[in-house]
């Protein structure tokens, strides 16, 4: 499966249109083939490409927020395609884009990180296993996620209650070290998060005893989550907001359910088809016959035209899987006929037969020892 859109253009989850403009832009200036040569620098602005082609569109952001991948496969392009470039502006431009925030003697510019900003909470992932039918059907699930919540002692601070933070004084409260690089272009800072304080810029007095200084618990939740009619194996459900809890007021991440669909012994599914199978005689078959088969709706009755041939499938409408998204339009029921061909027969069923070849003026076995129907009755 693809990498997670939002993380392949870098943009949070509720990013606006033009944030997500602002960053499709940046990145695809950076790994244009015509501007960077590295391996890999072509297949990185091809998921740029699809990325930004199911967000910046409202209704397949909406499907993919929802169902994952699945639910905009084969639209959009797969992501083969490039964007129109026209308001990049020149070739230029994109080597000024690549190099600017250089200076002579400066270097990139970076910004701080401090402890009183807030963090978002990691997204989390879950793999469930669905029964067929309730793949087809979808419905309610209960489900244990174990994640981790706001520590209550001390509201996420990770301080002991009626104690503080304080400047870290080894970075001064930057959360940075800087040192100068020096090249044949010129000097360069090196920037690197402070080993004192982890990049925070402050550190705790005294931690917090319940959390251990991390502000957050691990604890385990009870959640149902909606299944959708019509979901299949990699269908991806998002749960916002039942992902870790944020650091220091921060909100939380999103929990991912991925989905995994059991086998069942009688149905197969093709898409939104189900497929089965079902044996009759050739009595049935020759002279037709209304039979009943077990569909994912419970039994329904079928119909079987006289002379169907072995293999012949039969269609049951609208008796298949619901479409994602639209439950109710639903794919067909594709029901095999398997006609069954005795081994043996009894005597009056030997004597009808050899009437019907008699009839048909086609040659039967002599003395019960020779042709078909000899062998169906010796055995």
């Amino acid at each position: 499966m693809a990498g997670d859109y939002y993380e392949i253009l870098g943009v949070a989850r509720n990013a606006g249109k033009e944030d997500i403009k602002s960053a499709y832009r940046r990145l695809a200036r950076k790994y244009h083939p015509d501007v960077n040569k590295e391996p890999g620098a072509e297949e990185k602005f091809k998921e740029i490409n699809r990325a930004y082609e199911i967000l910046s569109e409202p209704e397949t952001r909406a499907r993919y927020d929802r169902f994952g991948e699945a639910g905009v496969a084969g639209g959009a392009g797969a992501g083969a395609g490039f964007q129109d470039f026209g308001d990049m502006g020149s070739f230029a431009d994109i080597f000024e884009t690549i190099f600017s925030g250089f200076g002579g003697m400066g270097g990139p510019q970076t910004t701080s990180r401090r402890r009183s900003a807030p963090v978002r909470g990691d997204d989390l992932r879950l793999d469930l296993k669905l029964e067929f039918r309730q793949a087809v059907f979808g419905g309610e699930k209960e489900i244990r996620i174990p994640h981790l919540e706001t520590c209550q002692v001390c509201n996420s601070t990770g301080a002991k209650p009626g104690s503080g933070v304080k400047t870290c004084p080894t970075c001064k409260g930057t959360g940075q070290i800087r040192r100068a690089t020096r090249t044949p272009f010129g000097s360069f800072a090196q920037v690197s998060a402070c080993p004192t304080c982890n990049g925070e810029g402050e550190i705790i007095e005294e931690k917090c005893e319940a959390c251990g200084g991390v502000g957050r618990k691990q604890e385990t939740k009870k959640l149902k989550i909606t299944i959708p009619a019509g979901v299949d194996s990699g269908t991806r459900l998002r749960v916002a907001g039942e992902g870790d809890a944020g650091m220091r007021g921060g909100p939380p991440g999103d929990l991912y359910v991925y989905l995994f669909v059991e086998a069942d012994q009688e149905f197969k599914r093709e898409g939104t088809n189900i497929r089965s199978e079902i044996k009759i005689s050739y009595l049935q078959a020759i002279l037709g016959s209304g039979v009943r088969v077990n569909t994912v709706d419970g039994p329904e009755e079928l119909t079987i035209p006289p002379g169907t041939q072995p293999n012949t499938v039969l269609t049951l409408e609208s008796k298949g899987v619901p479409k994602l998204g639209n439950p109710v339009s639903r794919g067909d029921h594709l029901i095999t006929i398997i006609v069954e061909i005795p081994t043996r027969v009894n005597a009056e069923e030997r004597e009808l037969l050899e009437k019907l070849a008699k009839i048909r003026g086609e040659r039967s076995g002599k003395g019960g020892r020779e042709g078909f129907l000899g062998g169906l009755f010796n055995k």
